[in-house]
């Protein structure tokens, strides 16, 4: 019996230009890729169209057949089932992004987190973090309290959502005293500051790898969206953000 289809998430973005290029991409690369895709139209006849979810959505939507020209995982386990299964162009895989774990709360909280431990105290009741199964945020979430050496002490206070965006909505209606998300998605939201950015020895590594689907309908013109978005005009614009650039 085969599995239903998956239906198209509600946040797809679109300008008004020629030739549409649709780019699935990681929940944290929303701001980010906007901006990108609204520079990008301006220098070239395409059209971009966003497809923003959980790295592991967009995978299984792509391993569906779900129309996508390039792929723009939060983590390279969602690549490798890609390019395992034949769904994504040889040759065409390249290391992109990098990003950091912070833990946050809301700005009027009296919590401190001056360490990791500081999340198995009582006082920290609920953590929200996005799905430690299968979402790439929460998996690295996971893998640093692992580090810490916190994980089974904290796992029954755990609160799992959908992505890193979900995460933070919970923290800012104060449905859990702290969140672990990427360092650059915390930076836009207004009502919750950072706490502690995770130390570089408890981190696993973040890598965003990004690559054109196989079959793509607009090869060529995904190749050099591809070469923009690997470029130095775009990678300016990354680290603006917050993100740091794969040499």
């Amino acid at each position: 019996m085969r599995a239903a289809p998956l239906l198209w998430p509600l946040t797809i973005t679109a300008s008004s230009r020629a030739e549409e290029l649709l780019i699935s991409a990681a929940a944290s690369l929303t701001d980010i890729m906007k901006d990108i895709g609204r520079r990008y139209e301006k220098q070239s006849d395409n059209r971009i169209l966003s497809n923003f979810g959980a790295s592991s959505l967009l995978a299984r939507q792509i391993e569906q057949g779900m129309p996508a020209d390039l792929f723009v995982s939060a983590n390279e386990a969602q690549m490798d089932r890609l390019e395992k299964a034949g769904a994504i162009e040889k040759g065409t895989r390249i290391g992109l992004l990098t990003n950091k774990l912070v833990i946050v709360a809301r700005r009027d909280s009296p919590i401190k987190i001056d360490t990791a431990r500081d999340l198995a105290k009582p006082t920290v009741s609920r953590i929200v973090i996005a799905d430690p199964q299968s979402v790439p945020a929460g998996i690295y979430a996971r893998q640093f309290l692992t580090s810490a050496g916190i994980w089974e002490r904290v796992q029954g206070t755990i609160v799992p959502t959908e992505n890193v965006r979900a995460d933070l909505a919970v923290v800012e209606a104060g449905n859990a005293e702290v969140g672990i998300v990427y360092a650059t998605d915390a930076s836009v939201v207004r009502d919750v500051h950072i706490m502690l950015t995770v130390p570089e020895e408890l981190s696993p590594k973040i890598t965003y790898p990004a690559a054109l689907v196989a079959n793509s309908a607009n090869a060529q013109a995904t190749r050099r969206f591809l070469a923009f978005l690997n470029s130095n005009e775009a990678a300016e614009i990354f680290q603006n953000a917050g993100f740091g650039v794969v040499k």
